[in-house]
């Protein structure tokens, strides 16, 4: 058997085990625990807007709020968050770490530990774009070939990314130079 033909029933069979994994019960128990005032989720397979834009599950809530979930699932835990950042290497398509997403949350979940990484998209990828260089030069890029093209990811340990996820959610800002004031001047 050709190395083409080996590589292609191996992507089929990923595809087919990915697949699988969208109908796992303990998707919901995540969501419930996520989410006190869950409702319903409803699941996106089928090839459209939505799945174009990272789109796997969308959960409702009780006040009617929605939020869209990209979702992840791993079979082996190597104690990290693969973030794909090429797509495809041979096309220069962008990974889901640096393309616009309408997903609200990546949920990552590490099938062998029963653990699922709820990941806000804006600050994983404002991570990303902070910490890439560093990323990449520490941990370096795992590819993963597919039939006709490369998918390219950065393995992040789960304890680096959960810091970096804490660091990209404060902001600071210049602060004049306060002016000294007498004991009769209210503060406002």
């Amino acid at each position: 058997m050709g190395e083409s033909s080996m590589t292609a029933n191996e992507f089929r069979k990923d595809l087919e085990w990915s697949e699988s994994m969208s109908e796992q019960p303990w998707w919901e128990k995540v969501y419930r625990q996520a989410w006190v005032d869950f409702d319903t989720m409803t699941t996106i397979r089928e090839d459209g807007w939505a799945q174009r834009a990272g789109i796997d599950r969308i959960v409702t809530l009780s006040s009617g709020k929605v939020i869209k979930i990209d979702e992840k699932a791993r079979r082996i835990d190597y104690g990290d968050i693969l973030l794909e950042h090429q797509s495809s290497k041979e096309h220069g398509t962008q990974g889901w770490v640096n393309k616009p997403l309408d997903a609200d949350y990546i949920a990552y979940a590490i099938v062998p530990t029963a653990k699922c990484y709820l990941l806000p998209v804006h600050e994983l990828q404002r991570a990303w774009r902070r910490f890439e260089e560093t990323w990449r030069w520490d941990y370096g890029d795992k590819d993963a070939p597919n039939p006709g093209y490369t998918t390219v990811s950065t393995p992040v340990p789960t304890n680096v990314l959960r810091a970096a996820l804490t660091t990209v959610m404060v902001f600071e800002w210049d602060q004049p130079t306060p002016r000294h004031t007498n004991s009769s001047e209210e503060l406002t």
